[in-house]
């Protein structure tokens, strides 16, 4: 099914969010015993939204961001990405889907060490199909963005946490996705250096980015203008502007 088709068929509250998830499910089989990581999960997240996703260790959390960053397929239900129900789309299909709507940071930065700051940055752009020149202006123009434009020729070892974490979004930011899925960006980093990375994060929420994030830290998710609580599996509590 095309992109087109799946938009024109959209339920009328997933066209009218970025994000929509209806009474979606994700099973996990261990050992002889199914596992409900999810349990029928719905909301929806309206563009410019900051929501923070908590809950405790086995709630679920790391799992729906798995599949709101399309990284996993939900087990039962549908997961509508700007317009089009992802969760039946092809593998190439959806990857390339992915790398037009959404960017990650992670706790761990996942920078790679042989590499530059300006070469891990300018990595997503490689299936952009950009010119050199053209890659080379949008890295030193994010770099300045998150304030990592005289670190360009380190390498993440040579980086402090918050400088890491600071490339890490700007690598997020390359290919100019309108959301961004942040898993416990602040988990490896001191309380002075995880409240810059939030302000970065509300500056590019102020500027019209979706944010979702993946907290446990009750400061941090104090940043989000609406915030999920789940356990067990199923949404426990919804807090600000959140469609459910």
């Amino acid at each position: 099914m095309s992109g087109t088709a799946d938009a024109a068929a959209a339920p009328a509250a997933a066209t009218a969010a970025v994000l929509q998830l209806v009474d979606v499910v994700k099973r996990y089989q261990v050992g002889q015993e199914q596992v409900n990581a999810l349990a029928g999960v719905s909301f929806g997240v309206r563009a410019g939204s900051f929501l923070a996703i908590m809950g405790a260790s086995g709630s679920g959390k790391s799992t729906l961001l798995n599949i709101l960053g399309c990284l996993d397929r939900p087990t039962a239900g549908e997961y509508w990405l700007n317009g089009v129900d992802v969760a039946q789309m092809s593998d190439d299909a959806l990857s390339d889907h992915r790398l037009h709507n959404l960017g990650f940071v992670f706790q761990s930065f996942h920078l790679i060490s042989q590499l530059t700051v300006a070469e891990n940055i300018a990595l997503p752009l490689f299936y952009q199909g950009l010119s050199r020149e053209e890659q080379h202006e949008r890295v030193l123009r994010l770099a300045a963005e998150v304030g990592v434009d005289n670190r360009l020729r380190h390498r993440p070892a040579e980086l402090s946490g918050g400088q890491r974490q600071r490339v890490a979004i700007a690598r997020a930011l390359a290919n100019n996705p309108p959301v961004i899925l942040a898993d416990e960006p602040t988990g490896n980093l001191d309380t002075a250096t995880s409240r810059q990375i939030m302000s970065l994060l509300t500056t590019l929420n102020a500027e019209g980015r979706t944010i979702l994030m993946v907290t446990h830290e009750e400061d941090i998710a104090g940043f989000a203008k609406a915030r999920i609580q789940l356990r067990d599996g199923r949404i426990l509590q919804i807090d600000g502007d959140i469609q459910s």
